[in-house]
């Protein structure tokens, strides 16, 4: 495993800075997805490996996808290429991807059986991940921070016990309400699964860490708290929050979960993401903090969909969800690291493949520009 000793300094840390509610000349931007379809060279990239997985687990292919949204768009952060669902494949459950399609498991877990043979995976399995987050850290050479992530151990359920997608979770939910004492137990293993995965990665060299609740929200109110947030938390209770005296952001980040934000206010992480259904003003209201006093950075969130308008209209819905937000902390000029509010700007959700390259960049301008015109 390399050390941060083996890389090289950073030279923008206005993400990291954001994270931890720290000031920056502009508001941080980067993109959920940002590695992906909507690029032609990563298509390209992808038909040379010949598979999604073909890509994810080569470690070249992976640094190379991870890198080309940089070289198009100033970013402020990377995002390791890779899956949610790399953590249940290691278990076994032999994940695939058709072209088209989503993923799919060749061995969904559905009964008592299947959830009794659950264990933490040898993380010797995902080795593949570990040596691709050293290879990016090393290939970005500190031009922004590499973020690292894993699916929620909630989410991560929804795909093993569903076998793949899906619109209704009925047979998830189905196993919750019928054999709650099972749901528990596949949660358990999968929350510290995801911790050991999550802290791998930082001793690979991720610089912040990203846990995607991304069906959180499909869950009743009562159920979210018990079989969601609970395992979330349970995650953050054993995910480093330093190396190598260096501290390691932790993002949570639950799509519809804005019913539940004060309660989520309550979690050990440093940012909540947030999709394009809250208010930023609210949020930042509610969990958002007072200068000096605690509260959690918030990243997001802008529809999207917005992607599919004019430049002019981009430019419109950016400044609307810089103005929700409103003046992030100003740095006093005697106390470098003061904390206060901030936001990392963001898609409310992932980027659509089917997304204008071209209308990417006046997005990321947009954000640099008028951020930086909301500080003076």
């Amino acid at each position: 495993m390399s050390t941060s000793a083996s890389f090289a300094p950073l030279q923008n840390d206005t993400f990291l800075r954001a994270c931890l509610r720290q000031a920056t000349d502009h508001t941080p931007v980067w993109l959920m997805r940002q590695a992906g379809r909507y690029l032609p060279e990563y298509r390209a990239t992808r038909a040379k490996a010949g598979s999604f997985m073909g890509l994810a687990t080569n470690t070249d292919y992976a640094t190379e996808v991870t890198l080309q949204p940089l070289e198009r768009y100033p970013l402020d952060a990377a995002i390791l290429f890779s899956d949610i669902l790399t953590v249940p494949d290691a278990m076994g459950l032999g994940l695939s991807f058709a072209l088209g399609e989503g993923p799919k498991f060749a061995h969904p877990v559905r009964d008592e059986a299947a959830v009794a043979k659950l264990a933490v995976p040898d993380m010797d399995k995902l080795r593949y991940v570990f040596d691709a987050v050293t290879s990016i850290r090393k290939a970005l050479n500190g031009r922004v921070p590499l973020i690292g992530f894993s699916g929620s151990p909630w989410t991560l359920s929804c795909y093993m016990v569903e076998g793949a997608g899906s619109d209704d979770y009925r047979l998830v939910k189905t196993m919750l309400y019928s054999r709650p004492d099972l749901m528990h137990r596949m949660l358990a293993v999968n929350a510290d699964a995801v911790a050991t995965y999550l802290n791998a990665q930082i001793l690979a060299g991720a610089q912040a860490v990203m846990i995607f609740d991304s069906w959180g929200g499909v869950l009743a109110d009562g159920a979210f708290q018990q079989f969601s947030l609970a395992y979330t938390a349970r995650v953050l209770a054993q995910v480093k929050k330093e190396h190598n005296g260096v501290r390691i952001p932790r993002i949570v980040f639950t799509k519809g979960g804005g019913l539940w934000l004060s309660e989520m206010g309550q979690l050990d992480c440093d940012v909540l993401g947030l999709d394009w259904t809250v208010n930023l003003g609210a949020a930042r209201k509610l969990v958002g903090g007072q200068p000096g006093g605690p509260g959690k950075a918030l990243q997001g969130n802008i529809d999207p969909n917005v992607l599919f308008a004019g430049p002019e209209q981009i430019k419109t819905e950016v400044h609307k969800v810089l103005d929700s937000f409103g003046t992030p902390l100003r740095a006093p000029q005697n106390d470098a690291n003061a904390t206060g509010p901030t936001h990392i700007f963001n898609l409310g959700h992932g980027i659509s493949q089917h997304t204008p390259p071209e209308n990417v960049a006046v997005l990321v301008d947009a954000v640099h520009a008028y951020s930086a015109q909301q500080r003076k």
